[in-house]
């Protein structure tokens, strides 16, 4: 196990502190899968934007159909609702399915993952990497540059 670097284990609290014997590739590590994790919570976003958007569309619909109805087009009226009203986005599933099965495989599997590395790694203690990288780029004494709210 490599020492930390001269500087390097300085955090801005006790909670984001380095344990004793963490060394620098650890505190890399575990900074690179909490960047992962924090993409993957992004897509999630993304995902239940999708989710969101798909379902107005299809409420949409309702109103196009009546529209074209009102309008005299009844033959496109019934297309619209036959092959598009309710429609799956994919075989069998519609957005909350694709969403429940995002949840509760991917996405959990990749939590507990990254929660268990840094239960077994560091004592459970998030973000070491960014507060230490905090700590080397804040000027201290600088007004917008305290370590906590409370300084």
């Amino acid at each position: 196990m490599s020492a930390a670097m001269p500087g390097h284990d300085a955090s801005t609290d006790e909670e984001h502190s380095r344990p004793a014997g963490v060394d620098d590739a650890t505190v890399e590590a575990l900074g690179e899968l909490s960047k992962a994790l924090e993409t993957i919570h992004r897509v999630r976003g993304h995902l239940y934007s999708a989710h969101q958007l798909v379902g107005g569309a299809d409420l949409t619909l309702d109103r196009v159909v009546e529209l074209l109805r009102h309008a005299g087009h009844d033959e496109i009226a019934e297309r619209v609702e036959r092959e598009l009203l309710g429609r799956n986005v994919l075989p069998g599933r519609w957005t909350f399915q694709i969403m429940e099965e995002f949840d509760d495989g991917y996405y959990a599997a990749f939590q507990e993952v990254e929660r268990h590395a840094r239960d077994k790694l560091a004592g459970g203690r998030r973000h070491i990497y960014e507060a230490e990288m905090k700590e080397r780029r804040r000027t201290h004494g600088m007004p917008g540059h305290e370590a906590t709210p409370q300084e």
